[in-house]
Parts: structure tokens; sequence; C-alpha cells
């Protein structure tokens, strides 16, 4: 456990106390801000685990895979938050969670082959449409100006979450379908240099 796993689990820690805060508080606007103060708080931890992992050289097996996690278990309390707040359309959530288990699961199977599947460019982007969707949902509650951009962000989380999730389908299909030596015909050192070699 090091420091950007740390910060991991801190994000992790924090998904229960937000949801608690925007369900319960959210109706004022003290407990409104308290919300979003411990959303920026979470989305911060995500900032500096990864610039830390790679400043101090810290990246494990460990951290590529529960950062994913982390970062899916924050977004999709905040998006469920808001449609019991009445703030987006349910069915729009669905797709982005749905996509979230979707590559979740795919993730998992492919660490069971010996595969690590880091987030793409569209997944990097899809994360950062949804912080911003969030934070503009939230400050819709309190000022109408809001409202629209960020249904309009919220618009651009469900397009990305969609071709970043067949896009890691696609990479799922490659990966998996490459024959891969048996390591009685290569020997065990050998095949463990092959399977590093496609977690790449």
């Amino acid at each position: 456990m090091n420091l950007p796993n740390a910060l991991t689990v801190l994000r992790i820690f924090l998904v229960p106390v937000l949801v608690v805060v925007l369900l319960t508080r959210a109706r004022t606007d003290e407990g409104l801000m308290l919300g979003m103060g411990i959303f920026g708080l979470a989305v911060l931890t995500d900032y500096l685990d990864g610039w830390v992992a790679r400043r101090r050289n810290q990246v494990t097996r460990l951290g590529i895979l529960l950062d994913p996690i982390a970062d899916k278990l924050l977004t999709v309390a905040a998006f469920l938050s808001l449609v019991e707040m009445d703030a987006v359309p349910a069915w729009m959530v669905m797709i982005i969670v749905g996509r979230e288990f979707a590559v979740t699961g795919l993730r998992n199977i492919a660490a069971g082959r010996g595969l690590l599947m880091p987030a793409s460019g569209l997944g990097q982007g899809k994360v950062v449409a949804q912080v911003v969707a969030i934070f503009l949902l939230l400050l819709g509650r309190r000022f109408q100006t809001f409202q629209l951009p960020g249904l309009v962000a919220l618009w651009v989380v469900v397009v990305l979450a969609l071709v970043s999730g067949i896009d890691y389908f696609r990479t799922f299909w490659r990966e998996t379908s490459r024959p891969v030596p048996a390591p009685s015909d290569t020997g065990p050192e050998r095949y463990a240099e092959t399977l590093k070699a496609r977690a790449k």
C-alpha cells in the first residue's frame, strides 16, 4: 500500500459520504456546496494518485486495477444521486452505468488472463466530461444558468460512454484473440514475457 493506492482508497471511502450529503443536505445551499466540495476532493485525489505514481515510479498492478474502479464508483454514485434529486433523466444515467459495469467486467476477465487494459484516450475524455457534467448539474440545482450546459455535457458523456465502450470491446476481442504459445512449448520465462508484452 503506497501513497497513490492510499489516495485511491480514500476516494472510494468518500463515495458513501458524497451520497449521504447529496441526498440529505443538497436542498440547502450549504449542503449543496458541501457535496460539491466532497466531489471536488475526490476528483483531486484522482489526479494526485496518478501524478504521484508516475513521479515516484510507484505504478502497480493493484493501482492500475483499483483506480478505474474508484473512478466508476465515484461518478456512478454522483449520477445516481442526481437521478434521485430529479436533476437528470434516469435513462441517460442507466446508459452510463451499464457501460461502466460492462467495461469493468471486461477488465476483470482480461486481468484473469494476465492482460491489463489501461484507460484509453476516449475513456479518459469521458471521465473529464463526467466531472464537468456533474459539477454543472450540481450548480444547476442552485443557478438555472447552469442547467442547460449541464444537460449538454451529460449528452457528451453518453456519446463518449457508448463510443469508448465499443472501443474497449474491440480492444478486448483483439487482445484475447491473439494466440499465445503454451508454457510447455516456450518455457515459463518466455511465456511470462509474452503475457507482459500483451499487457502493455
